[in-house]
């Protein structure tokens, strides 16, 4: 079919080819992410799913999907697989000394898995990190849970004042007292003014 074409329109071919192909390989990446998350949108309205569960299944989906998508247009673009492949063992080769020389984030990320498994508290719980069962610490509303914190919501006494966010890391849920609330009201310990000790004189 090359042949067939005008001289001057047969040398913009091997640039517009491969552009398009790219652009071809994007919207199918796109396109199996939106199916994919509505599959696990699907579980977790109809098989139980836990939400956490589904969310990290949506992240380390659209990772997968992303990082072949990448791939797949480097290579329409002319790089070549070998040197795909040799620069991505070398990354991974890094990579793989960094993760486990930085047992912080390790423990953090295998307290996660601890988390999804065990269940000690599920998304939109409102929750306390204590030292000890008398000592008040870290507390409010569970609103994201990713490989290394959990985001909680804190709750202002005063209505008009949006309390902020806390990013506690997963390993500490595993060394300190957590106390759980379920359901969607706020402990009405935490809405309560706080207390003068010792009384007044």
């Amino acid at each position: 079919m090359k042949q067939y074409l005008p001289a001057w329109s047969q040398g913009w071919l091997g640039t517009i080819v491969p552009i398009a192909q790219a652009l071809l390989i994007v919207a199918a990446a796109w396109l199996l992410q939106q199916l994919v998350r509505r599959l696990v949108r699907r579980l977790m309205d109809r098989r139980g799913l836990p939400p956490e569960m589904g969310m990290a299944l949506h992240r380390v989906s659209a990772g997968l999907i992303g990082f072949g998508a990448l791939l797949l247009v480097l290579e329409r673009l002319g790089v070549s697989g070998t040197v795909l492949w040799t620069a991505f063992t070398s990354f991974a080769a890094v990579g793989a000394v960094a993760f486990f020389a930085a047992w912080s984030v390790l423990s953090n990320i295998f307290c996660t898995v601890l988390i999804f498994t065990t269940r000690p508290f599920r998304l939109y719980d409102y929750i306390e990190v204590v030292e000890n069962g008398e000592k008040p610490g870290l507390k409010g509303r569970v609103v994201d849970v990713n490989l290394i914190y959990t985001t909680l919501q804190e709750v202002a006494r005063d209505p008009d004042h949006a309390g902020s966010s806390l990013q506690v890391p997963n390993s500490m849920f595993f060394q300190r007292v957590v106390r759980r609330w379920r359901g969607s009201e706020v402990p009405a310990a935490w809405l309560a003014p706080p207390t003068v000790e010792g009384g007044s004189k």
